[in-house]
Order: C-alpha cells, then sequence, then structure tokens
C-alpha cells in the first residue's frame, strides 16, 4: 500500500515531472537545435502572415491567397518521394545547412523586392513554388535528423513533442510581433528579419557534435535512386501499421487542416465579428495546439500512442463538428481549441509513432510520404472545403468534416488490433514495456 506523499515531497514531484517533460534537452545537439529553431520559427511565422498581407493588399482576393499557398505546397508534393530518395544519400546535417541557406536567401529576395516596391505577383509566386522545393528536401531531412541529435532513442518521443511545442508556442509569437513591424515599419522588415533567422539555426547546425550516421539498411541505399524511390514505395504499402498511420494522417490532413482556411469566414459571417474576433479564433487554434504538444512532452514513452491517436481523431472530429454548430463566441473559442488540440496531436503523434518504427535506412523516405500525406492533401482539402462552403456555407462544410474525422477514427479503431499485434513485438525487442492487453 502506498504511502500518502508529505506535504514537502510534492514540489519535488512536480519539479521532476516538469524536468521529464523536456528531457529531449539533455542532449547538447538537441539544446542547440532547440534555440536554433525557435528563433527561426519567429521569423517564420512572421514571413506567413507577412505573405497574406502582401497579397491581400496587392490583389484585394482571397481566392489568390489560396492560390499562393496552393503553388508552395503543390511543389513540395510533387517533389516529395525523389527528396526522401536523396535524403537517405546525404549527409542530413549537411543537407539541412543547405536548405536553411536557400531558404534565407528566399526571405531575403523577398525582402529586397518588397522594400523596393517592385514585387509583383507573379515573383510572390515563383518564391512561393521555391519555397515549396526548399520543404520537400527539408522536412523529411529535419525528421529523420532527429535520431542524430537526440542519444538515446527513448527520448526521440520527447524530442517530437518539445519541437511540437516550438512550433505552436512560436506561432503565437509571430504572427504578434509580425503585426507590429508591419504598422510601424512595412511588411518588407518581416521578411527581412526572417532571412537573417534562418542564420540561427545554421550556427546550431554547425556547433553540434554529432556521431557518424549509421549504415543505410536497406539494399538499394547503394544503388540507383529509382530503386531506392521503388523500395521506399513498397515499404510504405506492404507494412500495414505504417500504411495505416499515414492513410489516417492523410484523412485528417484532407479533413481536418482546412478548417483553418474559413476562420475569417466564421469571424465575419457566423459570429458576425472583426479582425479581432479573427485573431481570437486563431490563437485559441493555435493555444489548443499548444497545449496537445505539451500534454505529448509529459509522456515517458511512446507505448500507448496508438490509442492516443485514436482519441486525437475523435477530440478533433467533435471539435469541428462543435465548431460548425455554433454561433456563439465562447463556444467556437473552446471548440476551436479543441480542433486545434486533436489536429496538432493527430499529426505529432502519427509523426512518433511512425519514427519508432521505421529503420534509419529508411527514414527519410518514408518521412517524406509523412510529408507528401500533409502537402498532398491539406492543399486539396482546403479548395475542397472552399467549394463546399461556397455552395452549402461554411457552418455546414466544417461539420460535416467533423463528421467525416468521426468516421475516420471508427475506421481506425477496428484497424487497431491488426495493427497493434505487429507493433507489439516490434517494441518489445527495443525493450519497451508492453501491456498485455495493448499499446
Amino acid at each position: 500500500m502506498s504511502e500518502a506523499p508529505t506535504p514537502g515531497t510534492r514540489p519535488i514531484a512536480r519539479a521532476a515531472s516538469i524536468s521529464h517533460a523536456w528531457r529531449a534537452l539533455r542532449h547538447r545537439n538537441f539544446q542547440l537545435y532547440f534555440v536554433g529553431q525557435g528563433i527561426s520559427l519567429i521569423g517564420t511565422w512572421m514571413t506567413r502572415l507577412a505573405t497574406s498581407w502582401l497579397v491581400y493588399r496587392m490583389t484585394d482576393s482571397a481566392l489568390l491567397l489560396g492560390v499562393v499557398s496552393f503553388a508552395g505546397q503543390i511543389v513540395a508534393l510533387a517533389f516529395g518521394p525523389v527528396a526522401g530518395a536523396w535524403v537517405e544519400r546525404l549527409d542530413r546535417r549537411a543537407l539541412l545547412v543547405w536548405t536553411q541557406a536557400a531558404a534565407a536567401a528566399q526571405s531575403l529576395a523577398m525582402a529586397a523586392l518588397t522594400l523596393t516596391h517592385t514585387i509583383t505577383l507573379h515573383e510572390i509566386l515563383a518564391l512561393a513554388a521555391f519555397q515549396g522545393l526548399i520543404a520537400a528536401f527539408d522536412m523529411p531531412a529535419r525528421q529523420s535528423f532527429l535520431v542524430q541529435m537526440v542519444d538515446d532513442p527513448h527520448d526521440l518521443g520527447n524530442a517530437i513533442a518539445v519541437n511540437s511545442s516550438v512550433v505552436n508556442g512560436t506561432r503565437l509569437i509571430g504572427p504578434a510581433i509580425a503585426g507590429a513591424v508591419i504598422a510601424g515599419f512595412g511588411v518588407g522588415w518581416c521578411f527581412l528579419i526572417d532571412g537573417i533567422s534562418y542564420f540561427a539555426v545554421i550556427a546550431s547546425l554547425a556547433m553540434m557534435r554529432l556521431r557518424p550516421a549509421a549504415p543505410a539498411a536497406t539494399g538499394a541505399a547503394g544503388g540507383s535512386l529509382l530503386a531506392q524511390i521503388r523500395e521506399g514505395w513498397n515499404y510504405v504499402r506492404d507494412f500495414d501499421p505504417i500504411r495505416t498511420i499515414l492513410s489516417l494522417f492523410f484523412l485528417q490532413s484532407l479533413l481536418g487542416w482546412p478548417y483553418m482556411v474559413l476562420l475569417p469566414v466564421f469571424a465575419a459571417r457566423v459570429l458576425h465579428g472583426d479582425a479581432h474576433t479573427l485573431g481570437a479564433l486563431s490563437a485559441a487554434s493555435g493555444f489548443g495546439a499548444l497545449l496537445s504538444a505539451l500534454a505529448l512532452a509529459m509522456r515517458r514513452s511512446v507505448v500507448g500512442l496508438t490509442r492516443t491517436l485514436r482519441s486525437a481523431t475523435v477530440l478533433l472530429g467533435l471539435g469541428l463538428l462543435l465548431f460548425g454548430l455554433s454561433h456563439t463566441l465562447w463556444l467556437s473559442l473552446a471548440t476551436v481549441m479543441l480542433a486545434g488540440f486533436g489536429l496538432m496531436q493527430t499529426a505529432a503523434v502519427c509523426n512518433t509513432i511512425i519514427q519508432s518504427l521505421v529503420p534509419d535506412g529508411m527514414r527519410g523516405r518514408v518521412m517524406s510520404y509523412y510529408t507528401m500525406a500533409f502537402f498532398g492533401a491539406a492543399p486539396f482539402g482546403s479548395l475542397l472545403a472552399g467549394a463546399l462552403s461556397e455552395r452549402f456555407g461554411a457552418p455546414l462544410t466544417v461539420a460535416a468534416s467533423g463528421v467525416a474525422c468521426l468516421a475516420s477514427a471508427l475506421w481506425y479503431s477496428r484497424e487497431l488490433p491488426r495493427i497493434g499485434a505487429i507493433i507489439g513485438p516490434i517494441y518489445r525487442a527495443k525493450g519497451l514495456p508492453v501491456p498485455p492487453k495493448g499499446f
């Protein structure tokens, strides 16, 4: 029988719990990455808001806002399989230095064109497409590089959660800074700050002390690029857990992410508000995503994440359904926060499960399909949501998306025992304590 803790032990337990939530920061390389990435992401979120403001100010067209976003995402989708195979062939730190340098050049080009008042929509589209090409290589390289930054593989899931916390924490900070910079100095300065911020990541990568990467575990690693691409596709297609997880992530990206595109419609037409209402809805969604990342950081193991994924999908579906039905601000804020929580939980948990299963020799290629699942589904989902919203209204469109997410959760629940029987032995071989009734 356990004894009740004395009052003096509570602060220690709480401190230990907080320390455990950030345990990936014990690794020096990840500490460097955490700082550099945090600085850079503030600039990234500033650029996203600044780009939207610039395009809308130039064109007064909501449609062209979507076109600019689509231009970058479709390029990332098209180059995904090739990029994943190349990631396996190259030193990932060196590749990340090059992608960060290219991203800095893209932002600095945006800054120069904007500050000299010579930028055109065609140049914005071209630079957005270039950014999509960079992302096609950067995202799988970044995700697979986490293994090299974190020496203890049991801390990998925590590193992914902490990284998600940084992404969503800066998502709340960057746009606020961008608004002040745009009001005080102009939109071009946001691009300039973002361009400079990439050098923080480059510096952190240069300061890392890394062990040599493990040799590729697959025979095609030294073969032709086409053979590598084919081998990666066969692995994703034939390995049931990866195929199921990626399929679910694709569905959530198709059905879940597009609600953010319709937030301006809810703010103006459903809630009869203004830009402050839109800001509140965006902040609530971001806050829910941040809470999700922090909750994942508190976990001690990847064991149990397959069930967490089912719960996250249900929360996303309920959040979208209730948000679509809401016509009051307080309820809309609460439900959009729930949707943001479920959406980020789904993305981060899928990432963590895949990383915990895939061998190092396949990591870059498999993570490129994770990237493609998002870049392939989200833009088309946004276009679909926009078209359905024009015909049936934004509330009904988002509510229907919620129902579809709930249906996907039901499908995943039926698949869970089958993939669990495959994942269990893999986790046991890695020394993870798998409960007899599931994980």
